[in-house]
């Protein structure tokens, strides 16, 4: 029996030039990468995001696909894609869950680790994920 397996890779960048600071409106790009490490390919059929800001103001998004696609990820390959988005705090969490199916019918869930979106963090290196 083949198996899946996705593998998440999160990227974090603050972007001042997009933020007001004096609105308390903070501006953040991620960047995701999915990567099939699995024995079967999978396609992506929707996302579920917990968006939590430093206040405990909770913001969910459900959806299809991620990134405007649903791509089919076979094995030993990934899946990049950038997204935004923005808190009223200068920090703040984001966790959730990828809902994918296999080639042969097989249904399952990816957790996001949760990782944290700082003003202070390093530009596009990995995210600090919280375990």
């Amino acid at each position: 029996m083949a198996h899946p397996l996705i593998r998440v890779e999160v990227k974090s960048q603050f972007l001042p030039d997009q933020s007001e600071l004096e609105r308390k409106v903070y501006a953040f790009t991620y960047t995701i990468t999915l990567h099939n490490v699995g024995s079967i390919a999978a396609q992506l059929i929707s996302r579920h995001w917990v968006i939590e800001d430093a206040l405990g103001r909770r913001h969910e998004v459900r959806g299809l696909g991620a990134g405007g696609h649903q791509p089919l990820i076979a094995p030993g390959e990934m899946y990049r894609y950038i997204n935004n988005c923005s808190l009223g705090t200068d920090s703040g969490t984001v966790h959730g869950s990828y809902f994918f199916v296999t080639e042969d019918g097989e249904r399952f869930d990816v957790p996001i680790p949760m990782f944290v979106l700082d003003v202070n963090g390093d530009e596009l290196t990995q995210a600090r994920v919280l375990h």
